[in-house]
């Protein structure tokens, strides 16, 4: 089957057994030709074809509403409902999303790029179906390990209170970005290796049924043993206490059984949970054979042997920059720990966890409890490193307020992918976090240019004793310096002229810092002089510098790759307003108050217009003396 051709998954329900495995085998193929060229989430979709041509098959998208928890497993939905021709585009500049988006499509009900959301969406949606006399499905499909989310378990526990028509698909492959963690998983480990519990139990229930229930004490028994039966079968059998029909385990890749259990779904009152077994990677060997899953997103590779296609880069990955510093932190000092939520991988600590196995914490999908136990953590006189997105910081914003910056606890919080991100598009997009950090007291924020102003920030936040700091270092690979002998501990609130200028000041931090340098060595080309100060405390400001900057009445620019609401621009403006300084020429270039797409990182900061040419566009409007090229 031709499947650009594939316009809606009616044409699902047309097709035989055979004739749906065959399908199957061509998305596959499909999938790993089309994400060798663009890269993306390659061993979520293998895992989850059967299931997605079977959920297909039973429901009516979109009538019926499908909800994906998370979205990257997304992938064989956007094919069935008629975006294959678009897959050239995956995750480019202005091509296909990564992750279910409405504007693309009718049958995208859900948006989403964070785990745990789609039972709250679920019940929202039952909620509204069941007020409107409507009468369709809702089926979220949810992983393992989002499972393990707080917001996922408060709305299995407010589903199964108010008892409503919701069937929630579990897609168990042990894996979320890296192997899960926690009592759930190896709850659901449990259920998995007990695959005889449905026939088991409706065998005893048949049973039951034979014997007379004279009188009230018999029918309890009866209800005992059924109930020791279940949990003698299956131990911990959380869904049913949840008050959900339970169906499973199901193979995940047999359509049949998959279409059989969806049935038995469809028929049942009140909320249901059917357990599929799936296999991560599934069709293609070196993502089956990919222990520590670098097949859950990846970039092109080389469809043989599953080499991945990298460029050379001077620097190494920026986690791995902070990764290495925290192991050298570590052999110095036994009070340092890092705490993580489901990030080993993608945050670079695979060798700490490996050389300090006893001092790195996984909690999981649990943003919110990573933070609040840091808190703990840091409250008997530990120094915790919660290792964390930026776009997942966001999810844990009153843990940081409430728990950490309101008592002064000395927690180091590296925030990892701060600034745009690429492909992953609005979703993961780390560029709120400084406007609202910046609001907290106690809190101190840094952003380093390079690898060694990096590790001189984790020796000063190591030193640092009174309460919270920020470390911010974005995704991709840092810019190659040579390191030297020795870290340093950097007075806080302290800032580095790296160029002086008398005609304007720029004030700057992090990535941004390379591109001013190289706009302003363009703008002496103009006659025009310009200061470039890397301002790599966001949060105390160079208080001392502000001000003596202030008294030249320089105009003032601040470039930051982060919104500009609330950001270090803001600041900049609210500290001279404070010291009566007014009247002073101060411009912000940021990210406007709009959301972002996926693409290149330099396509995106020229949208935002945070590139070369638009930075020099700015300062020549703000220098008002006449200019004349220097020749």
């Amino acid at each position: 089957m031709d499947l650009t051709k594939i316009k809606n998954p009616s044409v699902l329900k047309k097709l035989t057994e055979d004739e749906l495995n065959v399908l199957a085998y061509e998305i596959r193929k499909f999938l790993i030709e089309q994400l060798a060229v663009t890269g993306g989430h390659l061993g979520p979709n293998l895992g989850v074809v059967e299931l997605t041509l079977a959920i297909h098959c039973e429901f009516n998208s979109p009538t019926d509403k499908i909800l994906f928890d998370v979205g990257h497993q997304s992938y064989v939905h956007k094919i069935l409902t008629g975006r294959a021709k678009d897959f050239k585009t995956l995750r480019q500049y202005q091509g296909l999303s990564g992750f279910p988006k409405q504007k693309e499509s009718e049958h995208d009900v859900w948006e989403t790029g964070h785990s745990s959301t789609s039972l709250s969406g679920a019940m929202g949606m039952a909620i509204a179906r069941d007020l409107s006399d409507q009468s369709h499905h809702i089926v979220p499909i949810i992983g393992d390990g989002a499972l393990t989310g707080g917001m996922a378990l408060e709305a299995l526990n407010h589903i199964g209170d108010e008892q409503k028509n919701i069937i929630v698909i579990l897609n168990d492959n042990e894996m979320s970005i890296a192997s899960n963690v926690g009592a759930l998983h190896h709850a659901l480990g449990r259920m998995r290796s007990a695959g005889k519990y449905n026939r088991v139990k409706d065998e005893v229930e048949l049973i039951l049924r034979k014997i007379p229930t004279f009188g009230s004490g018999l029918a309890k028994v009866a209800e005992r043993f059924k109930d020791s039966m279940k949990y003698f079968m299956v131990p911990g059998m959380l869904f049913e206490e949840f008050g959900f029909t339970y169906f499973g385990p199901v193979d995940g890749h047999n359509i049949s059984a998959l279409r059989k259990h969806l049935g038995f779904a469809k028929k049942t009152k009140g909320p249901v949970l059917v357990h599929v077994v799936t296999k991560k990677g599934k069709g293609y060997l070196p993502a089956e054979a990919d222990l520590k899953d670098k097949w859950h997103g990846v970039g092109p590779y080389k469809i043989e042997s599953g080499e991945k296609i990298t460029k050379k880069s001077k620097g190494e990955p920026w986690s791995k920059v902070v990764s290495d510093a925290l192991i050298k932190q570590a052999s110095q000092n036994d009070k340092l720990v890092v705490i993580t939520p489901a990030m080993i991988l993608g945050s670079k600590l695979e060798a700490f966890q490996e050389k300090y196995p006893d001092r790195l914490f996984d909690v999981g999908i649990a943003e919110q409890h990573a933070t609040t136990m840091a808190a703990g953590i840091a409250s008997q006189g530990l120094k915790p490193f919660l290792s964390i997105y930026s776009t997942f910081l966001q999810r844990a914003y009153d843990q940081v307020l409430h728990d950490i910056c309101r008592v002064h606890a000395n927690v180091i919080i590296g925030i990892d992918r701060a600034g745009f991100v690429g492909a992953d598009g609005e979703t993961h997009h780390g560029i709120y976090d400084i406007a609202f950090l910046r609001s907290m007291p106690n809190i101190v924020i840094m952003m380093p240019k390079d690898e060694n102003e990096c590790r001189d920030m984790l020796e000063t936040a190591m030193h640092y004793q009174e309460g919270p700091i920020a470390i911010r270092y974005p995704r991709g690979n840092a810019t190659g310096v040579t390191p030297k002998k020795q870290v340093s501990i950097l007075p806080i609130g302290s800032w580095e002229v790296l160029r002086k200028g008398q005609d304007l000041a720029i004030l700057t931090f992090g990535t941004s810092i390379d591109l001013v340098l190289q706009a302003a060595e363009s703008l002496s080309d103009y006659g025009i002089s310009v200061e470039v100060v890397n301002a790599r405390f966001i949060k105390p400001l160079d208080e001392a510098y502000l001000l003596q900057l202030f008294k030249t009445g320089k105009p003032i620019l601040t470039i930051e790759e982060a919104t500009l609401m609330g950001g270090f621009g803001s600041s900049i403006l609210e500290n001279a307003e404070r010291h009566g300084y007014s009247n002073l020429t101060i411009k912000r270039m940021g990210i406007s108050d709009y959301f972002y797409e996926h693409g290149h990182v330099n396509q995106l900061l020229e949208e935002a217009g945070l590139d070369k040419a638009s930075i020099i566009n700015q300062v020549k409007k703000m220098v008002v003396t006449p200019i004349k090229r220097v020749r």
